[in-house]
C-alpha cells in the first residue's frame, strides 16, 4: 500500500516511543534536581523574533515553514519554530524578567523544511536556559547537567567539544573589513565553511596568524590560551575573550571534565557570544549550547546573560538501550479460568490493586504484547489466585490480593 504519510515525517511506534520517553524522563529527572522548572512556547511564533536574532541568514530563510497570519486586511508573518531557545528568551523577557536568576528547561519539537523530503522535518529538543547570570560558574553548570543526563542514559563514550564564538568575533572585529565582506564571511562560517577565513585577504598579519593558529588547534590545549593572551599583537578586546575562555577551561579542569578544544567544531553560532560546547557520541552530534547574553534584547527583552543547550533526541534515541528488562520485572498479566462476567470483575479488581502497588497490570483476555514476569489467573469467584513466576518457572496459589502482593514484593523494590 502507498504511504498516506506527509513527505519528512514520520510515526513513533511503541518502541520508539519507549526510548522517546526514556531520554524525556532521564532529562526531566536531572533538569528537576539541579533546580530548573518547566516551560512550553507555542509552535508558531513570529518571524521576526528569528530574523531578528541572526538565526535565519539569507541561506536559511527557505529551511522554515512561515506563511502569513491573515486577518483581513493585513498580517505579520509566522513561522513553525525553527529553534527552542529563541522562543524560550522571548517567554522570559514578557512574563519572568522580574526574576534575578530563571532556571527553565523545555521538551519541544522544531521545525526545519528540507526538499527531498527524506530527512525528518519535525524533530524534537530537550532544552535548557539558565537566564540572569554572566559568570563561568553557569557555564560549568550546564555542562555538567549535559554530562549528567548522558551518564544516566548510559551514554558513557561521548566527547565533550569547546570553542568560544566571542573569541571568533572579536578577531573577525580586527580585521577591519567592510561590512558586506564581513557579513558574507560570517554566513560562510555560519553554514560551516571554516575556510573562508583563510581567504580573507587583510594586511593584518598578526590577526591572521592568530585564527589560523586558531583554527589548527585540537584537544585539550587550555595552557595555549594563556599563552595566545599574551601576545602582544593581540588588541585588548580579543585578550579579554581570551581570558573568559581560559577562565572556563580552568574551571573544568577543576571539575575533572574532560574536554577538547577545537574552534572548527561549532557551526550556527549566530547568536552565541561566548562559550558554545557540543557532544559527539558515536560520530552523531547528540548535543549542542552555549553562552548569548544578547540574545534576550535582540527579542524585545532587557540586556540579560544567558546560556544553554539542546539535546537532540532523534540523535539520541538512536543510542540509548530501552529500560524494558525493568519494566518486565513490574508487569503482570491477569488472566481468567473463564469469561463470565464475576470472573472478569474480579480480574478488574485485582489489576487495580496491583498498579495501586505500583505494580504495571495488563488484562489479558485476548493476548498480549507485553514482556511481563508475573502472570496472576483468577480461579474462581470466591478469589482463588494462581500466581506465577514465569522468570523462575514457580507457581502459587492464593486467596488474597495481599498474598499476590507479597509474592511479587520478593524480587526488589515494588513501586519505585
Amino acid at each position: 500500500m502507498e504511504s498516506q504519510r506527509c513527505k519528512g515525517a514520520r510515526d513513533l511506534l511503541p518502541e520508539d516511543m519507549q526510548r522517546f520517553r526514556q531520554v524525556e524522563d532521564t532529562f526531566r529527572n536531572s533538569c528537576i534536581n539541579w533546580g530548573y522548572r518547566e516551560i512550553k512556547t507555542p509552535t508558531l511564533e513570529y518571524i521576526h523574533l528569528f530574523t531578528a536574532s541572526g538565526t535565519l541568514t539569507p541561506a536559511m530563510l527557505g529551511r522554515v515553514y512561515s506563511f502569513l497570519d491573515w486577518d483581513g486586511w493585513g498580517g505579520e508573518r509566522v513561522v513553525l519554530r525553527p529553534d527552542g531557545t529563541i522562543p524560550a528568551a522571548r517567554l522570559y523577557s514578557e512574563n519572568l524578567a522580574g526574576q534575578k536568576i530563571a532556571r527553565l528547561y523545555y521538551i519541544t519539537n522544531v521545525f526545519a523544511f528540507e526538499e527531498t523530503g527524506k530527512e525528518n522535518r519535525e524533530k524534537w529538543q530537550c532544552g535548557v536556559e539558565l537566564l540572569g547570570d554572566c559568570d563561568r560558574t553557569s557555564d560549568a553548570e550546564l555542562i555538567s547537567l549535559a554530562l549528567e543526563v548522558l551518564k544516566s542514559l548510559g551514554i558513557a563514550k561521548a566527547e565533550l567539544k569547546l570553542s568560544h564564538a566571542g573569541i571568533l568575533k572579536a578577531l573577525i572585529g580586527e580585521l577591519k573589513l567592510s561590512a558586506a565582506t564581513r557579513d558574507a564571511l560570517l554566513d560562510e562560517i555560519l553554514e560551516g565553511n571554516w575556510q573562508a577565513l583563510t581567504g580573507i585577504n587583510n594586511s593584518n598579519k598578526a590577526v591572521a596568524g592568530a585564527i589560523s593558529t586558531l583554527m589548527n588547534l585540537k584537544g585539550k590545549s587550555s595552557g595555549f590560551l594563556a599563552n595566545l593572551k599574551a601576545l602582544p599583537s593581540i588588541s585588548l578586546n580579543v585578550k579579554k575573550e581570551i581570558g573568559r575562555f581560559a577562565a572556563i577551561t580552568e574551571l573544568l579542569d577543576t571539575l575533572g571534565c574532560r574536554y577538547a578544544i577545537d574552534f572548527t567544531s561549532i557551526r550556527g553560532f549566530e547568536y552565541y557570544t561566548g562559550l558554545c560546547f557540543k557532544v559527539i557520541a558515536n560520530g552523531k552530534k547528540i548535543c549542542s549550547g552555549g553562552r548569548y547574553d544578547n540574545l534576550v534584547s535582540l527579542v524585545g527583552g532587557a540586556d540579560i546573560p544567558a546560556c544553554g543547550f539542546a539535546f537532540y533526541l532523534d540523535e539520541t534515541c538512536a543510542m540509548v538501550k530501552p529500560w524494558s528488562r525493568q519494566k518486565a520485572e513490574k508487569t503482570v498479566l491477569i488472566k481468567t479460568a473463564k469469561k463470565s462476567a464475576p470472573f472478569i470483575a474480579t480480574a478488574f479488581q485485582i489489576a487495580g490493586a496491583l498498579r495501586q502497588a505500583g505494580l504495571i497490570a495488563e488484562l489479558d483476555f485476548c493476548g498480549s504484547q507485553l514482556e511481563a514476569r508475573w502472570s496472576v489467573t483468577v480461579l474462581d469467584r470466591a478469589q482463588a489466585f494462581i500466581v506465577k513466576d514465569m522468570a523462575k518457572g514457580t507457581q502459587n496459589k492464593v486467596t488474597t490480593v495481599n498474598e499476590v502482593i507479597g509474592i511479587m514484593g520478593g524480587f526488589g523494590k515494588i513501586g519505585k
